[in-house]
């Protein structure tokens, strides 16, 4: 089906692209888009998931781990995905986090975060190992996000729900890399999502470029000497593009726009479209008549060794890493001794660190937490990696427990195959009639797990979260 695309918005791309390239850039949105999955690799390898789904998937040049795919064989309807084993994103979505290219290890934040597949790609890319803190300014937006990171099984994660103005007075010079995929107009996202073409107006390009440019100003105050940061938009349009990295560039002298490893299906940034820098070239652009994709835009920063950016004081940082180091006393500690009572009775591996206690619920705090700035006042939405509830004298597993821990963790299973009409009556909240041991037991598909049921006599009672349930 042909998109029709607003007749202000194609006047301004003919005059950008001129007469030849523009017949082919309106020519692609004749063509039906492309879907996409990126595989979760902290649960199953690429090549393994292609033989298991038996879809037809074709690889995604720029992302070892994402596929295009028919979305006519319904991929969100696969209890696969109910297992976390990939999420559903646009290919050209996958380049931001692979061109970022963060390491395990270190402190990584990803700024504009919902609804979470950048950050899901960007955590697996980590080996979920490091400090990943995910923020969503948007409330309703930021549930969206935990979700999706609860769904891949991610561990060591702080998500916020805060302004990038608020984030950047406590964590000064504090990531080594940074992702701004900063809200736009979203211009290339038009054949995706038809919504897009109904909210665009041309008179907001600069109010959009005007809090885009904000936004990074505050991502630089928060990367250390020597980091990266890639800002990226889902918009064609030069002036949330091109004219805000220039503008960044000429108010921070100390950030380099870097060129990006070679890649021959992405088209350079356009210098003529802002002040005619050449170095603008080095910003990379995705267009729909030229990749199996949407339109993006990615431009990959480097802020200078030699930056000169202040450290937070010794003394001062020695004392936020006492306030949030836990402490293993009074309700805590009975807490964590009631999980341990649990563990020795349902799972075969020891869930190691620090906790806390939110509420009645039990976290395992990321790995690197000690090393984070003062939290107090800011709206945290998750800290860590949520185990269960503490009920009295006894521990309630959480659902994202089972999401965290591969399949040979529990000692009691109850495993079918994906084409198991078990499953989806699982994934639908619905009991199943088997015989098993009596306690916790997990559900999984194909020896991936999908969420807790508890057995009681010849029946499996269905603790499947009430708000993920598929429906009838």
């Amino acid at each position: 089906m042909e998109t029709k695309l607003p007749p202000a918005f194609l006047q301004r791309m003919r005059a950008l692209l001129g007469p030849a390239e523009f017949e082919a850039f309106v020519a692609s949105y004749r063509k039906p888009r492309t879907h996409g999955l990126c595989v979760n690799t902290l649960k199953i390898a690429p090549d393994e998931l292609a033989r298991r789904l038996g879809l037809s998937l074709a690889p995604v040049p720029w992302c070892p781990e994402g596929f295009s795919c028919d979305e006519a064989a319904q991929p969100g309807k696969h209890p696969y995905h109910a297992a976390g084993l990939y999420y559903l994103q646009e290919p050209s979505a996958m380049a931001a986090a692979v061109l970022l290219d963060p390491q395990p290890g270190e402190r990584v934040l990803d700024l504009c975060a919902a609804p979470g597949g950048k950050t899901t790609h960007l955590a697996q890319r980590m080996g979920d190992q490091g400090l990943l803190v995910a923020n969503e300014i948007h409330p309703a937006r930021v549930k969206a996000l935990v979700v999706n990171l609860e769904r891949f099984g991610v561990k060591n994660t702080l998500v916020l729900n805060e302004s990038p103005d608020r984030l950047e007075a406590r964590f000064a010079a504090f990531f080594d890399r940074i992702l701004v995929d900063a809200p736009c107009s979203g211009e290339g996202m038009f054949r995706k999502d038809p919504d897009t073409i109904k909210e665009w107006d041309e008179k907001q390009l600069e109010p959009h470029a005007r809090r885009q440019l904000a936004i990074l100003r505050s991502a630089a105050a928060m990367l250390r000497p020597g980091g990266r940061l890639v800002y990226s938009t889902c918009t064609f349009a030069p002036e949330e593009n091109e004219r805000v990295i220039a503008q960044f560039l000429d108010e921070h002298p100390a950030f380099d726009l870097v060129a990006p490893p070679p890649a021959p299906h992405f088209a350079p940034g356009r210098p003529e479209w802002a002040d005619g820098r050449p170095a603008l070239a080095r910003a990379m652009r995705l267009w729909p008549h030229r990749v199996r994709g949407e339109g993006h835009f990615l431009a990959l920063l480097e802020k200078r060794p030699d930056a000169g950016e202040p450290e937070p004081e010794a003394e001062a940082a020695a004392d936020s890493r006492r306030r949030m180091r836990p402490r293993p006393t009074g309700a805590v500690a009975d807490a964590v001794a009631l999980y341990r009572r649990f563990e020795g009775e349902a799972l075969t591996r020891t869930v190691d660190g620090d906790f806390a206690l939110v509420g009645a619920f039990l976290y395992r705090l990321p790995d690197d937490h000690d090393t984070l700035p003062d939290l107090g006042g800011l709206r945290i939405v998750r800290f860590g990696w949520p185990l269960g509830a503490v009920k009295k004298d006894r521990f309630e597993p959480g659902h994202v427990l089972a999401l965290g821990l591969p399949g040979d963790a529990f000692r009691r299973r109850a495993d079918f195959a994906a084409d198991d009409p078990a499953v989806r009556a699982y994934l639908r909240g619905e009991p199943l009639t088997r015989a098993g041991e009596a306690g916790w037991t997990v559900v999984t598909v194909d020896g991936f797990p999908l969420g807790w049921g508890k057995q009681v006599g010849g029946q499996l009672k269905n603790h499947y979260p009430k708000g993920w349930r598929w429906p009838d």
